[in-house]
């Protein structure tokens, strides 16, 4: 059997070797588009049963996901909802530990297949560039497609903007029901030539946006907004989520309610509903004299619009423990550590998950950004042990400061040298401070 095994992976590489580079990807996307196909065949094809509501973008499709999950759910729906954090069916919740956004093409059939068991009226969930590119969500029907936003991340797979644009447009060719998209966003003129089957809806701070922004109230524990759709129906908002980014994530899943016909009361009491998520803006420990979060961030948007949300709300300083993943797109190291260099008061430089890639080397792209930044070298601590990088900065923290550790978020294992170690950010800090 070991022989046959190895005489077909060698037979792979040859027809690799052999084969035009465009005939390989054709090959490849062949296979998985009939994996997929097979797959939900065995399952009885249940997405076909289901209303699907997809939400893409880089940053907020997490966030967006459960905002809309709890709107649904206050205006009496039975909802099924798969996120990078968490992983819900007819109310029932556990934490993704998959350390991926989308499970393998049979487990997510098996999700479907669950979720249609359960009679649900709709299924809400992520649907990632990696997951759209790699045909794992193949054949699944949508309801609504949702774009939160494009910023710089996976170059490292997609090679340039423009192909990573494009494979999550692929969410909107199919003519959804319904389109939402955030009109501040830089490529909404891309997305926006994508037609919808029945309604489209922008948001954001913009003038011709639909469902428009209007005041924010930013607070050390939530955060209020005012938003106005179509001219005329004003929103009175409040959420237990910091931060303006927030608001955007919170008015997507608000405008996606309002073209399902979902009751304004139920949205306002939906957004109310939500009150943490693991690994987004997460506060761990509740009687400290100064705060300790936990977020996901892990692309230079992303770092720097949460940066943004703890300066505007924290008295003190901004102390920040972060690194970057190994085998990943390598350029948008230094832009990340220009940003904290800009930002933050403090810095922690440590591991996140290094891979198969020596944390030395990414610890010194980082680096490499946070000197161009003056004074960026004088706030820097490097401390490679991430443990160890996040016990330093809870010692320093005094009255009034807001410690953030970002990239690992909700996880629960990292993967060093190819080795799979259990870990947990909001854990260790747990740990660390013997609180609960």
């Amino acid at each position: 059997m070991r022989y046959n095994i190895a005489m077909k992976q060698q037979l792979v590489r040859g027809v690799r070797k052999a084969l035009p580079k465009k005939a390989v990807h054709s090959l490849e996307d062949n296979y998985r588009r009939q994996r997929a196909k097979l797959v939900s065949t065995r399952y009885g094809h249940p997405a076909r049963s289901l209303k699907v509501i997809a939400v893409t973008g880089t940053n907020g499709k997490t966030t967006t996901v459960n905002y809309l999950n709890e709107i649904l759910k206050e205006a009496g729906k039975t909802t099924a909802m798969f996120s990078t954090a968490t992983i819900e069916i007819a109310g029932k919740t556990r934490r993704n530990n998959l350390n991926a956004t989308v499970a393998s093409v049979r487990h997510m059939q098996e999700f479907f297949r669950d979720a249609k068991r359960a009679r649900v009226d709709y299924v809400v969930m992520e649907f990632p560039s990696h997951a759209i590119h790699q045909h794992k969500l193949a054949g699944v029907p949508i309801e609504m497609s949702i774009m939160t936003n494009l910023t710089q991340d996976h170059l490292d797979y997609h090679n340039t903007m423009e192909a990573y644009a494009e494979v999550k447009s692929r969410i909107f060719a199919g003519e959804p029901k319904f389109i939402v998209l955030n009109r501040d966003d830089e490529w909404f003129d891309y997305y926006n030539k994508f037609a919808a089957g029945a309604q489209k809806i922008t948001y954001g701070t913009h003038k011709e946006a639909e469902a428009k922004i209007e005041k924010v109230k930013l607070y050390r524990k939530g955060t209020e907004a005012k938003v106005t759709i179509d001219h005329q129906t004003k929103l009175d908002l409040a959420t237990n989520l910091p931060g303006e980014f927030n608001v955007y994530n919170m008015t997507a899943a608000v405008a996606a309610a309002y073209l399902l016909g979902i009751e304004l009361n139920d949205i306002v009491e939906g957004i109310a509903n939500l009150e943490e998520i693991p690994g987004r803006f997460e506060r761990v420990g509740e009687s400290l004299p100064y705060d300790v979060i936990v977020d996901y961030a892990h692309t230079p948007d992303g770092l720097e619009k949460l940066l943004t949300a703890a300066r505007s709300i924290t008295k003190n300083r901004v102390i920040l423990v972060f690194g970057s993943c190994g085998d990943r797109d390598k350029a948008k190291r230094p832009l990340m550590g220009e940003i904290a260099a800009r930002l933050a008061d403090r810095i922690f430089l440590t591991d996140e998950e290094s891979y198969n890639e020596n944390p030395d080397d990414i610890r010194r792209m980082i680096d490499e950004g946070i000197q161009r930044v003056k004074g960026g070298s004088m706030k820097t601590t490097e401390i490679p042990d991430r443990r160890d990088a996040i016990e330093k900065a809870l010692s320093v923290a005094t009255k009034g400061d807001m410690v953030l550790i970002t990239g690992m978020g909700h996880e629960v294992y990292r993967i060093v040298n190819g080795k799979r170690i259990p870990w947990n950010d909001a854990e260790a800090v747990r740990d660390i401070l013997g609180v609960k």
